[in-house]
């Protein structure tokens, strides 16, 4: 809600996941942020003004509520971030591929694995929709110990509307 009426997507969010935690008197929300400096430099009150209008909303009487941001430490280890990364490229119309490419360059930095992803649609605005895929290290996908992270997101390109999927392995689970 807040983030729809409030933040204008700029594609660099970074916004990884958000996690609420429910108790009696309590509702803890942690939104996991890659990069909190561009959030807290948009409004530097953001986080209250969040807080009392989230309050407000849900009418809550007895129950507070309590919004906490926390940085992910390597953001690029996280699909959310990188489709997003990749999302703002091809918005910017730089050619799927080199796209692609500086995605698994920036996963490989942040300790990953392996990589592997994956554009659907009018790719480079030709006229026959395609899939292209290019993977990097090992993606274990039949393990089921592996520790995969995955994200499936989609872009509005001047052409059409493009999937973007990612699957990011970082260790087997002990």
């Amino acid at each position: 809600m807040y983030k729809k009426n409030r933040i204008k997507p700029s594609g660099t969010e970074g916004i990884a996941g958000i996690c609420i935690k429910k108790r009696l008197d309590l509702i803890q929300v942690i939104i996991y942020i890659g990069f909190p400096k561009v959030f807290i430099e948009n409004s530097p009150q953001g986080v209250e003004e969040l807080q009392k209008a989230l309050q407000k909303k849900l009418n809550f009487v007895n129950r507070k509520l309590n919004i906490a941001i926390t940085k992910i430490e390597k953001p690029y280890g996280n699909p959310n971030i990188l489709a997003e990364f990749i999302a703002g490229q091809l918005k910017n119309r730089v050619s799927f591929r080199k796209a692609m490419k500086k995605a698994i360059e920036l996963a490989e930095q942040a300790d990953t694995k392996g990589i592997q992803v994956q554009i659907a649609g009018r790719l480079d605005g030709k006229e026959i929709a395609r899939v292209e895929w290019i993977r990097e290290g090992r993606i274990p996908r039949q393990t089921i110990q592996a520790k995969i992270d995955y994200c499936c997101y989609s872009v509005r390109t001047i052409y059409g509307v493009l999937g973007i999927k990612i699957w990011i392995f970082f260790d087997q689970a002990q």
